[in-house]
């Protein structure tokens, strides 16, 4: 009897010695598999792609391929099945970077938070700048590069449109595989509803005929102010000019109608020589707009600010602000000075060691 209890003593420490020891290697991967999902990786490569029909397996293997050493595939599939990822990682671009970890990467990739990639147009650019700046996009994938402003405008679904003016300027967020078409068509998208909203709220009095010719304003506008307070008072001379019947007489404009040839510098001769964007020289309106204005310069040119000045020239002190003038006497004034504020900074410059 006495052995009989013995022998089960011995089965039972033996029972319970591996009870113990399968604790501690529970205990000892549990603790190594929590180490592994929460420690930061230290990737090689700045993204990595999911492609469509990429299993866990292989997005294991790209992870491997840039860089991101941690863990075995075991750790990474049980991490995967106790996210619920497994099988359900969205395809994308994903940013690697030394502050994830394990378990916040797969969380991303099963949310689908893709990395994100940005292109700016500024206020003021005009359509060559533009697409110059779509160009140099990466990774844009470049559809358009090819085409003329005519071809570019059939395929966003406008033939017939100028382009000049027609894209909001704003940072537009785009994803891998995501076409310049596509970042045009919503910046067109966003010109087309901030332009109707301008429009909706444009002064009774104002001597516009339709939301094309607040566009053609607005990036006069854009082009003679960077200072957001100045433009509702430039907007004012314009209207004013048009409602009397004057010219316009605003450098941007010619600046435009020269193009691709402007030096930096307007001549006498540029003043005179006509061209359809030669405000000195024509009355009204330019054609077309002659950049691309913001939501400032918009709301500008449909509500001007009220006022008599019907003249403004540059302060000249490198502030970008400008002196406005009721009368010619008092513009001529205001040049002059202008005048002598350059001639003395040239002066300067040129006292300047070298």
């Amino acid at each position: 009897m006495a052995g009989v209890k013995r022998g089960c003593l011995t089965v039972l420490a033996i029972l319970l010695l591996g009870a113990a020891l399968l604790a501690a290697a529970g205990a000892w991967f549990w603790h190594s598999q929590r180490g592994f999902a929460d420690a930061p990786i230290t990737p090689a490569q700045t993204s990595v792609v999911i492609a469509p029909g990429d299993g866990l397996a292989t997005v294991v293997r790209k992870l491997r391929e840039a860089g991101v050493d941690e863990g075995n595939d075991t750790q990474w599939q049980l991490l995967a099945r106790q996210l619920d990822a497994a099988g359900k990682l969205k395809v994308g671009e994903y940013a690697l970077d030394a502050k994830l970890t394990p378990r916040e990467l797969l969380t991303r990739m099963r949310q689908g938070r893709t990395l994100q990639h940005r292109v700016t147009i500024v206020e003021g650019w005009n359509i060559r700048q533009l697409r110059a700046a779509l160009k140099r996009a990466e990774p844009l994938i470049h559809t358009t590069d090819d085409l003329d402003d005519a071809a570019l405008m059939k395929a966003l679904g406008f033939p017939g449109q100028h382009p000049e003016g027609r894209f909001l300027p704003e940072t537009y967020v785009y994803q891998r595989g995501d076409k310049d078409v596509d970042v045009l068509k919503r910046a067109h998208a966003a010109m087309e509803k901030e332009l109707a909203a301008a429009w909706e709220s444009r002064a009774d009095d104002l001597p516009l005929n339709s939301p094309h010719e607040l566009l053609i304003l607005a990036s006069i506008i854009e082009k003679e102010t960077a200072l957001p307070s100045e433009r509702p008072q430039i907007a004012g001379v314009f209207a004013r000019r048009l409602k009397m019947g004057m010219r316009l007489q605003t450098d941007p404009t010619v600046i435009y109608g020269i193009g691709s040839s402007y030096d930096g510098n307007i001549r006498k001769r540029d003043l005179t020589t006509d061209t359809p964007y030669n405000t000195y020289t024509r009355t009204g309106l330019t054609p077309t707009p002659i950049a691309m204005p913001g939501r400032d310069a918009l709301q500008a040119a449909a509500r001007p600010a009220a006022g008599d000045a019907l003249y403004f020239v540059a302060v000249g002190d490198g502030s970008g602000a400008h002196v406005f003038s009721s009368s010619y006497t008092d513009h001529n004034a205001a040049v002059a000075r202008y005048l002598q504020q350059l001639r003395q900074q040239r002066a300067q410059q040129q006292a300047a060691p070298q």
